[in-house]
């Protein structure tokens, strides 16, 4: 699934509570979370590990800001840079097949975006980020368009990937299997 669409978020966004919230979350599934980050670098791990105890859910998180960190820690095929570039929603699918694989993770989280204040283009303007939510067997695609500047659009899209991953195990909780 891939859904298009702009920033849900508003205010600044409360990573803090997200993160405390995510962490409740998998100790209660007992899952385990990995990340795989490009224009966030490294801002999803940290949120998460902000919190005392995390260790108990997150062990391991990739920052990979250059193609060639894409392709040798996680696995991104070289093809799928070449064709759809690192800001695209192959590319984020296969960083976190590829960090769930390596870390063992159920569950992980892959951005990968433009930040700015350069770098953007028609296709892909300053702002747009890609997200992939899951592991080697299913994932969830979402892009976004998130306003602002370099710090906010970071900031933005650590608030999204932490709401995504959310979701994800709301989704995967028994009492909501019926729903599926």
């Amino acid at each position: 699934m891939t859904n298009d669409s702009t920033s849900p978020l508003g205010a600044e966004p409360d990573c803090e509570a997200l993160s405390r919230r995510l962490g409740e979350a998998c100790l209660a599934l007992g899952v385990r979370l990995t990340t795989a980050e490009s224009c966030t670098g490294g801002g999803v791990a940290s949120a998460i590990t902000a919190i005392a105890g995390s260790s108990a859910y997150f062990e391991t998180g990739y920052v990979t800001y250059a193609n060639a960190a894409k392709q040798r820690l996680l696995g991104v095929s070289r093809a799928t840079l070449e064709t759809h570039g690192a800001v695209s929603e192959e590319t984020v699918r296969e960083m976190v097949v590829g960090a769930c694989r390596d870390s063992g993770a159920e569950l992980g989280v892959a951005v990968s975006g433009v930040a700015g204040p350069a770098g953007g283009s028609p296709d892909k303007p300053v702002g747009t980020v890609w997200f992939a939510w899951g592991n080697p067997h299913h994932q969830r695609v979402q892009r976004h368009q998130l306003p602002g500047d370099r710090r906010r659009i970071r900031e933005s899209a650590v608030a999204v990937a932490l709401s995504g991953l959310i979701e994800s195990l709301a989704e995967s909780r028994p009492d909501n299997a019926s729903s599926r």
